[in-house]
């Protein structure tokens, strides 16, 4: 750096770029962790300003910071809020357990602005006023990771659902060769495997919800270790009073403020949620990439939308390049969740000392998640066509509709029909005629694939 300024902390002298809004402490941490390039995600610190938002209003409220300092930090925040000044918060994800580094940089940086009016802000004794790093991260984290997901994630699923229901009801009667083990198995309609992955999403929403719940229980006013020293015993209630009302979200205060200090459960089962969503996308992906196989030697029952070409050398492949992306977020979600999970267990006493990679995981899997189900639903069964040809022919030729026949004839002559049409690679239904004493008319009624996707006796 050649053009610096120095600032002091209780360490020292640091050298600060002369044109950053940050202090010594956020410097500090620049240079200690140099780990990824990669900083707390913009939505991560977002949720840190709202909560040094809400807590002014709140000290201010209770008389504890004059009004013009409120009033500069609030403009501050709102600046902040708006997405501007957004390249001052560099401290990268790899840090102090406990996120001071994080919640310093937005002290200094709001700080800093505050001051342009005119006043004297001090990021500690002002902007941190009646918080620690230690209850305001874990606070983020909910904050953060609700607002994302109702934001972002929740409209995506929505979305999705919304695009399957529309193909769901065009595909109602086109039946196909169901599968178990990946072998034939009794048809289905398209509507129906439509309809399975769209109950899927239904109920992941749910779960989701169910998660969120929880985290609207936010720790703020516990401040160091739990017991909210430092901080007046209203503050807690007047904090969320205003952080209702800056975000429109039902937020509340836990009662036993250490428990979402000390360690990071309600964080842990929205990321479980995260993989559960991912594993779903991934079913739905995969079904898509094997209904879509072929063309010629693959089971060929769908197309989907071709984007790009698929190989350098093989002239004229096209890829199923959708539900591949799909499918390596759901693994990538699995594995952030598996680091969310050891973080979990990083608890010691008062203080979880992994939060900020909790807090980055969590908006990264959002995002994933929320960026691949778009995908899934405009680019893959948006534009899906159906091969219905292949799939008539299919149903039509499949040994296994002679299961229809067990309540008549049993299971041991059914199997031994089934087993000649393999064997001749005729149609069952003639092999059936032959052995089963039943009549032409009565095998079609009975063998009728439409009718079976229907379930009960024929």
């Amino acid at each position: 750096m050649t053009d610096v300024r120095i600032e002091k902390d209780s360490l020292g002298e640091v050298r600060v770029p002369s044109d950053a809004l940050w202090g010594a402490q956020t410097q500090r941490a620049v240079d200690n962790f140099p780990v990824s390039g990669q900083a707390m995600p913009p939505e991560f610190i977002a949720a840190v300003v709202q909560v040094k938002r809400a807590a002014a209003q709140a000290n201010a409220s209770l008389g504890l910071l004059a009004e013009d300092l409120r009033d500069a930090i609030c403009a501050a925040c709102d600046r902040l809020l708006e997405g501007q000044y957004a390249d001052q918060f560099p401290v990268d994800r790899y840090q102090t357990g406990s996120g001071t580094s994080t919640n310093m940089n937005v002290n200094e940086v709001i700080a800093a602005l505050a001051r342009r009016q005119g006043l004297e802000v001090h990021p500690n004794d002002h902007v941190n006023m009646s918080q620690s790093s230690n209850d305001v991260i874990p606070t983020a984290i909910h904050i953060s990771s609700v607002l994302a997901v109702k934001t972002r994630l929740l409209p995506a699923l929505s979305h999705l659902r919304g695009v399957i229901y529309g193909r769901e009801a065009e595909l109602s009667g086109q039946v196909k060769t169901g599968r178990t083990h990946l072998m034939d198995a009794m048809p289905v309609t398209l509507g129906q495997e439509l309809r399975t992955w769209r109950e899927q999403l239904i109920a992941t929403e749910q779960r989701l919800e169910r998660a969120m719940e929880d985290l609207g229980g936010l720790p703020q006013g516990g401040t160091a270790v739990g017991t909210g020293v430092n901080a007046a015993s209203e503050f807690s209630g007047q904090f969320v009073k205003f952080l209702r009302q800056n975000t429109g979200y039902p937020f509340r205060s836990l009662e036993h403020k250490f428990v979402a200090q000390s360690a990071v459960d309600a964080p842990m089962a929205l990321s479980a949620q995260f993989r559960g969503t991912g594993a779903v996308l991934t079913k739905m992906a995969n079904d898509l990439r094997w209904m879509n196989s072929g063309p010629i030697h693959g089971l060929a029952e769908i197309s989907l939308p071709a984007l790009q070409p698929g190989s350098s050398i093989m002239p004229g492949k096209v890829n199923p390049v959708i539900p591949e992306s799909v499918a390596m977020v759901g693994a990538q979600v699995t594995g952030l969740d598996t680091a969310v999970a050891m973080a979990g267990q990083s608890g010691n006493f008062q203080l979880n000392v992994m939060l900020p990679l909790v807090g980055a995981n969590l908006l990264d899997m959002c995002g994933l998640l929320a960026n691949a189900s778009g995908l899934l639903a405009d680019k893959a069964l948006q534009g899906m066509t159906v091969n219905a040809d292949n799939l008539n022919a299919g149903v039509g030729r499949n040994p296994v509709l002679v299961t229809a026949l067990n309540p008549e004839i049993g299971y041991a002559l059914a199997s031994d029909i089934a087993k000649e049409a393999y064997r001749s690679g005729r149609p069952v239904i003639d092999v059936a005629e032959e052995r089963s004493g039943l009549s032409r008319d009565r095998l079609e009624d009975l063998m009728d694939p439409l009718k079976l996707t229907r379930g009960g006796l024929t």
